[in-house]
């Protein structure tokens, strides 16, 4: 079974540039967007619903902004939306799918933004995240995956030495996801490469993607007890459509 996770940056636009193709092409058993930027009834989903895909969204409340949806061929047992708080829950970051045997949340992370005048309700936010994905996996293990908005180390960005305290690559920020760590998840793309190079977003000026000068901000993390059913895990660079591309796993 393959996962996908996608920040789109406007699903919109996206279905234009290569979007429907990715999905018809390859059809993943289920897909995670992140920034979708449109409600259900705003997008044309007849030819996805064609392929056996059910789609659940989670939708901000400001019109054209952040959004989040998960679509898949197999049918959840429930879908919830948010964190159950109600700060947190009004931009759409979070769905929750329950399947059978795993929880699958798709997030969508907020930036700290520019000058950092979001970090102290950033480290709010991925304090009240883990303690949700915490209390979910005390029932059944989960995976969850999506735009974070940090390069976790050094390694994870092109130009550690001159973003440090920029959004994205802070001390603080970091720290946020080495408590993902500490908690008993595991950054599964990091089981299959530990090289450098290796990234999901790039800005979209001064030809940064053709010089690959990008950052690792989307990634799956998986609860312990379950990493010996991932059996890959990948960045598809390949992929266009959005100045991210999809990441992905694969599990049996």
């Amino acid at each position: 079974m393959r996962l996908v996770s996608w920040n789109v940056n406007g699903i919109r636009a996206a279905m234009d540039r290569g979007f429907r193709d990715f999905v018809q092409r390859e059809q993943p058993e289920i897909l995670c967007l992140q920034e979708t930027k449109a409600e259900p009834a705003q997008v044309d989903l007849q030819w996805a619903e064609e392929l056996g895909y059910q789609h659940f969204w989670n939708c901000a409340a400001k019109k054209g902004y952040s959004g989040t949806c998960i679509w898949s061929r197999t049918e959840p047992c429930k879908v919830r939306l948010g964190v159950d708080i109600e700060q947190h829950d009004q931009e759409g970051r979070v769905i929750t799918a329950t399947f059978e045997d795993f929880h699958l949340v798709n997030v969508y992370t907020p930036n700290a933004k520019r000058e950092l005048l979001r970090l102290d309700y950033r480290q709010q936010w991925d304090a009240d995240f883990l303690a949700y994905v915490r209390k979910l996996n005390r029932r059944k293990p989960v995976i969850f995956c999506g735009d974070l908005n940090c390069a976790h180390q050094e390694i994870d960005l092109a130009n550690p030495k001159a973003n440090r305290r920029n959004a994205g690559f802070t001390d603080e920020e970091r720290a946020g996801l080495d408590a993902i760590q500490a908690a008993g998840f595991v950054d599964i793309f990091r089981e299959y490469e530990s090289g450098p190079g290796h990234y999901s977003w790039w800005t979209m000026r001064t030809n940064a993607r053709e010089k690959n000068i990008g950052w690792r901000l989307d990634y799956f993390w998986v609860a312990k007890r379950l990493r010996p059913r991932i059996t890959g895990a990948r960045i598809r660079a390949d992929i266009f459509g959005s100045d991210h591309c999809p990441v992905e796993i694969e599990m049996d």
